[in-house]
């Protein structure tokens, strides 16, 4: 949709528009609400002053580019979002050409600008391009953001970085006469008599330029930019983020800098949908819901992973005041919010922050705390470094408590937690090990916080898949499950809540299957394997996870090291290919993981 041409008020028109069709199509799928609602009037004018096929329009996180989609791609087609097949909930270039770059996870944005910059400047383009950054100020809590900060301010490329300011500002405005300031900051005049001034000081000595410099620090501390100057980076706001009018003009001001520039806009999450507005975490991701009065679609009552990781560690955490917990910005998504009320003085939300989360932990174990990293198993993978070099090198008792690992629907590639035991296998020292059903997670959680040594569990987004297998038992170091014995030549493995997926695919056999819940990746249970191996040669491994480098690898990997070479191994584990959105179910099918197509898969292989 070209709007170029568009008038003022059609372009107000056109943001009650996509603000209604957002609000219809997420109600209906589902999807991130409030904070695409608040950003709709920044990138109508984003689209209004710049060029995205063009100029590269970069969006952190980009959960808030649903009215970009509108405006770039078919607005029937966005009746598919974030459906099987259907649009991607957040940018993705092999959907569309107005799409720059994947993004799902925080942080990123002006660290691709200054990428994309600098390969603009290397080309020696005659049609100057300009990356434009949307961010949020949640992702500005990463430290990323700030490396990438230094290193534009001081090579000066030309840059447009709109900072959306929706819950908290990075420093109180003073009123009108901040608002005043931050307009003729702006203006063409202003930017021209500050150059102006600095070639004439220049040739009258230090005092003349101390004395300038002092002039413009006096009024850049009425406004909250003055972190922005000093870091070489130019600064205007704060300014309404809602006023389409305002945006245009500054935008476009901005874009004739010819430097980096960083526009601070002030909306409002949920903006137009008033039961949304406003800073509730809850109408940050929603699933389908009742448009008249925000009431959930949502039918399941059964108990999640997340409720009973939240139950378990309440429960310990009341017993042994050595137990704290932190997450990184996901307080109510991990559960970890309760507690935060519960014993503010013990559980934190660091903000968008894993490193520094993991690093702080660690430090907490080392003065005799028992720490609880309450991370996704997508966002974990931000924090590598800091489990190898801050956690495990010093073998120090932290817990990664592992939510939403396996396939999470309709997120997508960025979001599928299937990567962790892969790359945490290879780290010494770590333990891993996983429940299977809500009895377990409890055992899971008290040997989690008995043990000395650094260690990580994993559970499903959503619920565990239901059996009628015979209860857990307590949790110990290296020790598998065996849940059903039979006579027949084939065994399946489950890790996790693959023990649930193993159960349903067995009930679609005619054969008498023995069932074993491996609970522990690393270290296996040799004991238990090696005597399995006598009774079973046909191994089948159910893990929601990547099969390079995890369960059935180290099963295999265990084999080799005691030469059993009459046990054939199948492992139903993801291949190597990042995992698309969709509903889980028809992602799963996509994939041939459904029961009913595992049980087809072993009658062949049998």
């Amino acid at each position: 949709m070209d709007i170029k041409s568009y008038t003022i008020q059609e372009l107000k028109e056109l943001c009650k528009d996509i603000r209604s069709e957002i609000l219809r199509v997420v109600s209906k799928n589902g999807g991130h609400l409030s904070s695409t609602l608040g950003a709709t009037e920044l990138i109508v004018a984003m689209h209004k002053v710049f060029d995205s096929k063009k100029d590269p329009f970069i969006f952190d996180v980009s959960h808030q580019s649903y009215a970009h989609k509108l405006l770039t791609q078919d607005w029937k087609r966005f009746d598919t979002l974030r459906q099987f097949e259907g649009m991607c909930g957040y940018t993705k270039p092999n959907e569309s050409e107005d799409d720059y770059f994947v993004a799902g996870h925080s942080s990123t944005s002006i660290s691709l600008g200054v990428g994309a910059a600098k390969a603009i400047a290397l080309k020696g383009e005659e049609d100057q391009r300009i990356p434009v950054v949307l961010i949020g100020d949640g992702s500005m809590t990463a430290g990323m953001v700030y490396e990438a900060l230094n290193e534009l301010g001081d090579r000066k490329y030309p840059m447009i970085i709109i900072l959306n300011d929706n819950e908290m500002s990075i420093a109180k405005p003073i009123g009108a006469l901040s608002r005043m300031l931050s307009s003729a900051m702006a203006s063409p005049f202003y930017q021209k008599f500050k150059k102006h001034t600095e070639n004439f000081v220049d040739n009258f000595g230090d005092g003349a330029r101390y004395i300038a410099k002092r002039m413009e620090e006096s009024l850049k501390l009425i406004t909250p930019g003055m972190m922005f100057e000093e870091m070489g980076i130019s600064y205007i706001g704060p300014i309404d983020g809602h006023n389409v009018a305002d945006l245009v003009e500054i935008f476009q001001t901005a874009k004739e800098f010819g430097k980096p520039v960083i526009i601070h806009t002030q909306t409002i999450k949920g903006k137009g949908y008033e039961i949304a507005e406003g800073k509730e975490e809850k109408w940050h991701g929603v699933g389908p819901f009742e448009i008249s009065d925000g009431h959930s679609l949502k039918t399941s009552t059964a108990k999640t992973a997340t409720q009973i990781f939240t139950e378990a560690l309440l429960h310990l955490a009341q017993k042994d005041k050595r137990i704290v917990g932190v997450t990184a910005a996901m307080p109510s998504g991990t559960g970890l919010s309760k507690l935060m009320q519960e014993y503010p003085d013990r559980f934190w939300d660091v903000a968008i922050a894993e490193q520094h989360a993991i690093t702080s932990m660690a430090a907490m174990a080392r003065e005799g705390f028992k720490p609880f990293c309450a991370i996704y198993s997508t966002f974990l993978q931000r924090g590598y470094d800091q489990i190898i070099h801050d956690t495990c090198i010093m073998d120090l008792p932290v817990v990664f408590a592992l939510d939403r690992a396996g396939i999470v629907g309709e997120d997508g590639e960025t979001h599928q937690g299937v990567f962790d035991i892969s790359f945490l296998r290879a780290i010494p020292n770590i333990t891993l090990f996983a429940p299977r059903d809500e009895r377990s997670f409890h055992q899971a959680m008290a040997f989690a916080a008995s043990y000395e040594h650094p260690c990580a569990l994993r559970y499903p987004r959503g619920a565990f898949i239901p059996t009628s297998l015979p209860p857990s038992i307590p949790f110990e170091l290296a020790k598998s499950q065996l849940l059903h014995s039979a006579k027949s030549d084939i065994l399946f493995i489950g890790y996790g809540n693959g023990v649930g997926k193993a159960y349903e695919t067995s009930q679609l056999l005619d054969e008498d299957i023995s069932i074993l819940d491996l609970r522990f990746v690393k270290p296996l249970d040799e004991k238990m394997l090696r005597e399995l191996s006598c009774e079973h040669k046909k191994w089948f491994v159910f893990s929601q996870s990547a099969k390079m480098g995890g369960v059935g690898s180290a099963i295999l990997e265990f084999l080799a090291t005691q030469n059993i070479s009459d046990v054939e191994v199948v492992s139903f584990e993801y291949e190597d290919e990042f995992i698309t959105h969709g509903n889980t179910k028809l992602v799963e099918e996509s994939l041939g993981l459904l029961p009913l197509q595992l049980a087809v898969k072993v009658k062949d292989c049998i």
